[in-house]
């Protein structure tokens, strides 16, 4: 039997006239991977920093066993500004000694790229002092995961991290023996780390066995018990639930929750956007240009991030775009926002941006846009405008968008100045929406944003009909919002990824491979490999694309098309061999692709 390393009992936090816990009474058994999930404001942090003695509670007891080695990492790190990365994460160990375990070796390609991390002037011997808040949060992790610990205690982890380090820590902490309680919005994490959910609420803790996608389902079967027939069709919840089941084998390791009664619960949710319709929408919407980049070359001051770009945004159009830091994610899509500014004058290092005349760009950058102070939350978003068309016939007045991004009738009226950091990014993403834009650029939307926020914007976006570029290490958000990845790889190209995410990883994971190894052949062999016309080769990719975006629309078209002819067999036999003829074709189109995407 596992022995118990953490024990709250009957555990209070008043914070003012507020509740954050009441009477909870949580244990924690070695081996255990817990996530702590729940509205910002709720309590995790609070919760976490009481169970590691960081902060005493107001009432009940918290017990650690005899000798309990605990690491703790917190929103806040406690590094030497004036020490070197060497003397926080190596300490006193000689070179040989930490570069001979394998471990060590592990951590510092996984967290910073390679041995000598690249990306920091001086490797190992960079002072702490002037570094950014990421590259610290990354230090202090790194030290953390080093040590030997019986239970490890993170508090968002994945913020700073690119797609990669997010699956390299996931593998890590599935491979460690110690127990872990981890606080994080992102749920693809969730769902492949931890095997206990917590759910913190009005001041209580809720506790679910398995995963993020069991934890749905076991809240959604709450839900639907509790419900009627018509509240159970618009909750939230089933409709996320209904995404994973439909999807759950890329997601999931296995469908550790019930199957059968999960189908059940699903039964009559359509999936969560009508791709056809939204597409017919987007195109009376934009016409048939939105943004068509040729021959585009962007750059950040003297360094060349892409180079002879050709690519088009679409009328409908969702991409996901992921690559490296550094690769000129942010960078592609300040240049196409700096052309839609100035109707197309503003010209990038290299080649033009052809921008629709329709087009009503919103762009949702990283930091968080400054406002008067003194307004209150309601008047922020009607001094945008008082009502918003959402799409599909869903019009709101700027209270009810408020009420359904978690601004509650009183918050409403507090001053923008007292917001804390995720409530003001909930009023920018707010903003934008109200103005009504039918292409949106969302730059890494999910930062400070709790759960229950992401699955209410996601559904907003399921029904907005528009073209949109999403930027995030949220590997779930991409996944659940957009229809197609396209990557930066760091070597100045954009590459379509047909599929998604894990082929990212998997040529991120070649190309590391690749760099660690000695160059296996000689030179002479280099001189003999055939030579490939680059450029015919990216013109034959992009005619590929543009193939496999038309076969995507005709198999949305057929099929509604059968859903309308359901009764006629004949008919829905003759859609059904059409629907074949497209994936065969699809699929050979897009090993292809793969072949060609090699050459580039």
């Amino acid at each position: 039997m596992a022995a118990n390393l953490v024990n709250l009992e009957a555990v209070g936090k008043v914070y003012g006239t507020r509740a954050l816990l009441d009477g909870v009474s949580l244990g924690i058994s070695e081996g255990e991977r817990i996530g702590v999930v729940g509205r910002n404001g709720d309590g995790k942090t609070t919760l976490i920093r009481i169970l590691a003695k960081l902060e005493s509670p107001d009432g009940g007891r918290v017990t650690h066993s005899g000798g309990l080695r605990l690491g703790v990492l917190t929103q806040h790190d406690s590094l030497d500004p004036a020490a070197t990365v060497r003397h926080e994460v190596i300490g006193d160990m000689a070179d040989h000694e930490w570069a001979g375990n394998a471990r060590i070796r592990d951590i510092l390609i996984g967290l910073f790229g390679g041995l000598d991390l690249p990306g920091f002037e001086q490797g190992l011997d960079t002072v702490i002092g002037p570094l950014s808040g990421g590259e610290r949060r990354r230090i202090a992790l790194a030290k953390l995961l080093i040590a030997e610990q019986d239970l490890i205690v993170l508090d968002e982890p994945t913020n700073h991290l690119d797609v990669e380090g997010i699956a390299w820590l996931a593998r890590h902490l599935r491979a460690r023996r110690s127990a872990l309680v981890v606080v994080t919005h992102d749920r693809w994490f969730l769902d492949q780390v931890c095997t206990r959910m917590w759910d913190v609420q009005r001041g209580a803790v809720h506790e679910y066995e398995g995963g993020y996608s069991d934890y749905v389902f076991a809240r959604a079967e709450r839900e639907r018990i509790a419900a009627t027939e018509e509240a159970k069709r618009q909750n939230l919840m089933r409709k996320e639930l209904a995404w994973l089941r439909r999807g759950a084998p890329a997601r999931t390791s296995k469908p550790r929750f019930r199957i059968e009664a999960a189908n059940e619960l699903i039964a009559d949710v359509p999936p969560p956007r009508d791709t056809a319709e939204l597409m017919k929408f987007a195109n009376s919407r934009l016409g048939k240009t939105v943004f068509e980049l040729e021959d585009v070359t962007v750059q950040a001051g003297p360094k060349v991030l892409l180079k002879h770009l050709t690519w088009q945004l679409g009328p409908g159009d969702r991409i996901g775009l992921v690559g490296v830091n550094g690769a000129g994610k942010t960078s592609l899509l300040r240049v196409m926002t700096e052309a839609a500014r100035t109707d197309g004058e503003a010209t990038p290092a290299a080649g033009r941006v052809v921008v629709g005349r329709t087009v009503k760009l919103a762009y949702l950058s990283q930091e968080v846009a400054e406002l008067n102070p003194g307004w209150r939350v309601l008047e922020a978003v009607e001094q945008v405008r008082q009502r918003v068309d959402l799409g599909k016939g869903r019009e709101m007045t700027a209270s009810q968008l408020c009420e359904k991004f978690g601004f509650t009738k009183e918050k409403q009226w507090t001053p923008v100045g007292d917001l804390s950091g995720g409530e003001r990014r909930r009023l920018q993403i707010l903003r934008l929406l109200m103005d009504e834009p039918n292409v949106l650029f969302l730059d890494e939307p999910t930062n400070d944003l709790d759960i229950e926020t992401l699955t209410q914007l996601e559904d907003v976006l399921d029904g907005w009909p528009g073209s949109l570029v999403v930027i995030s290490h949220d590997r779930y958000f991409i996944e659940r919002t957009t229809d197609r990845v396209l990557a930066l790889m760091g070597d100045a190209s954009l590459r379509m990824l047909p599929r998604g995410v894990d082929e990212y990883l998997e040529r991120r994971a070649r190309v590391l491979e690749t760099a660690a190894a000695p160059a296996a052949a000689p030179a002479a062999a280099e001189k003999q490999k055939p030579t490939v016309d680059a450029r015919a080769v990216k013109k034959e990719l992009q005619r590929i694309e543009r193939r496999l975006d038309r076969i995507g629309d005709q198999e949305s078209q057929l099929h509604a098309r059968i859903a309308e002819d359901a009764t006629d067999f004949e008919r829905v036999a003759k859609l059904d061999t059409e629907l074949r003829e497209l994936a065969a074709e699809r699929d050979d189109l897009e090993q292809r692709w793969l072949e060609l995407a090699e050459d580039v």
